[in-house]
């Protein structure tokens, strides 16, 4: 994922380490109740050294015993609330193409507290038509459907020429955070954070690791 300009500074963490506390809680959000990890454990599964665990680990408080490890469950749930994900996030969608019902089919999202509440699309031929469960609806109800069903995220799967012009009808209509699929640059104020998932350039690091022969990250 690459970050916009618009969210370099979320918070006193940053978002590599951000980033790396999603993957820890992958790891520990499936052991068992009661059972315990080590930051040994942690930095195998994610790739990352020991130390590397316990600086990020200590980012969040006094976690742990040393010789015990770090009790799973508490560990999850202190990642949860430093991530925001303690609670459920409802988003709109803006852009039913492929890409867009491929989202929608995607059950984890759900998992992890996110939902999809509502689709729009510019197309007159896509208007009223219902997408997995939901109906779509025309751009100029964004503002009221926004409010009506308390969504504070927006997905953006617009081709990238278009996708500007999204970000800022879902800006104006009240959104905090927008995960744009599109290439480039959104310029959005300072209050909203952006999330680029530019798959290209994902590729791109890819063909760098696979033609140096490296399997190091960047």
């Amino acid at each position: 994922m690459t970050p916009s300009r618009a969210d370099e500074n979320p918070g006193e963490l940053s978002r590599a380490t951000a980033q790396r506390l999603s993957h820890y809680l992958r790891v520990v959000a499936h052991l068992s109740a009661g059972a315990t990890v080590s930051s040994s454990q942690l930095a195998d599964s994610v790739g990352v050294s020991d130390a590397q665990v316990r600086r990020d680990l200590a980012a969040l408080g006094h976690l742990g015993q040393r010789g015990v490890g770090y009790d799973a469950a508490a560990l999850a749930g202190v990642i949860r609330r430093t991530l925001g994900t303690d609670r459920g996030w409802k988003a709109v969608l803006v852009g039913v193409g492929n890409l867009a019902r491929a989202l929608l089919r995607y059950r984890g999202f759900r998992d992890q507290g996110f939902e999809i509440v509502g689709l729009f699309d510019a197309a007159a031929d896509k208007i009223d038509h219902e997408v997995e469960g939901l109906r779509v609806y025309p751009m100029e109800a964004l503002k009221e459907q926004l409010a009506v069903r308390k969504a504070e995220l927006g997905v953006i799967t617009v081709p990238g020429e278009a996708a500007q012009v999204v970000a800022d009808a879902l800006v104006k209509a009240g959104v905090k955070g927008l995960l744009s699929f599109a290439p480039g640059l959104l310029r959005v104020p300072p209050h909203v954070r952006v999330v680029t998932v530019d798959l290209a350039i994902q590729f791109e690091q890819l063909a760098f690791l696979v033609n140096h022969g490296s399997a190091d990250g960047v």
